[in-house]
């Protein structure tokens, strides 16, 4: 039962007349030879973690062990209790929780790599926002985590998911592909609809670097996560308005796996190209790691 391709899982869907959340499930249950309750308590755990991860950065200040990123998700999580945010509490929360993830992993705390720790923090602040605004239970979160299983197996059999291999479009872009196929199921779309939000947002992560100052997953990388969150909030929007992706979304993979290879090895996380080559990203390294 297992899809190669988005096409392969639209079809296997329809067939069978199954969510994606619902495909990710048996595809575990059949994978891990684990029954079904034991796969989503198993999923459960990781929504747990992620909570935590989520939460930890906004009640209080998280600092990084390098000292370069740290107390931006405490910050943000109070202007947005101020009511009077541009953008809305939704969005503002969900900077915060993917700010807050990030500062934990950086950390060294305990967080959930999905699809990969440096982009750790977009997954649970785009499902807990969204959750949370609409009034959605645990049991539907969860639900929201399959579905994003679902859109990065894909991602990760026709692609990668690595930016040592496809740059920062590999790792934010397809976390936040996953989280905009999640909501957009949560929200009651249909598969096909998932499918589009995630290459919408492929579409316009193209090219996206891997340039980490110091070759530490701090900067640019915890705000490419709060960036990634609202993107992925946003493109729900759009397809749940009846906005459609004109270029498929195995289309989409195809371009940024082929991108990521014409990225050069300097933009790759090798810390030698982008922000890290920068003066202040310079100073900011030797500031870590001294001359």
């Amino acid at each position: 039962m297992i899809a190669r391709s988005g096409v392969e899982l639209l079809e296997i869907c329809e067939k069978h007349n199954i969510s994606l959340s619902e495909y990710a499930i048996i595809c575990e249950m059949e994978e891990s030879d684990a029954n079904r309750e034991e796969v989503i308590e198993k999923m459960r755990k990781n929504l747990k973690v992620m909570m935590s991860a989520a939460n930890e950065g906004m009640e209080k200040e998280v600092y990084s062990v390098s000292g370069l990123i740290g107390g931006d998700g405490y910050k943000l999580y109070n202007y947005a209790q101020n009511g009077r945010t541009l953008t809305g509490g939704v969005t503002t929360m969900a900077m915060a929780m993917a700010l807050s993830s990030a500062e934990v992993n950086a950390s060294m705390g305990k967080i959930v790599a999905c699809p990969t720790a440096g982009s750790c923090g977009i997954l649970p602040a785009v499902i807990l926002s969204a959750g949370k605004q609409l009034n959605l239970n645990e049991d539907e979160l969860v639900k929201g985590l399959f579905a994003a299983a679902a859109v990065g197996m894909i991602i990760g059999q026709n692609a990668t998911l690595s930016g040592a291999e496809g740059g920062c479009q590999a790792e934010c872009g397809s976390a936040s592909a996953m989280g905009t196929a999640a909501v957009v199921e949560m929200m009651g779309g249909t598969p096909k609809m998932s499918l589009d939000a995630s290459a919408i947002i492929l579409k316009n992560v193209l090219g996206l670097v891997c340039d980490p100052v110091a070759g530490l997953v701090e900067i640019p990388c915890a705000k490419r996560n709060a960036q990634g969150a609202i993107t992925a909030l946003c493109t729900v929007d759009m397809v749940m308005a009846g906005v459609v992706s004109k270029i498929p979304f195995d289309d989409a993979v195809s371009a940024m796996y082929k991108v990521g290879k014409c990225l050069p090895e300097a933009l790759k996380e090798t810390a030698l190209g982008g922000v890290a080559v920068t003066k202040e990203g310079l100073r900011l390294k030797e500031q870590v790691f001294g001359k």
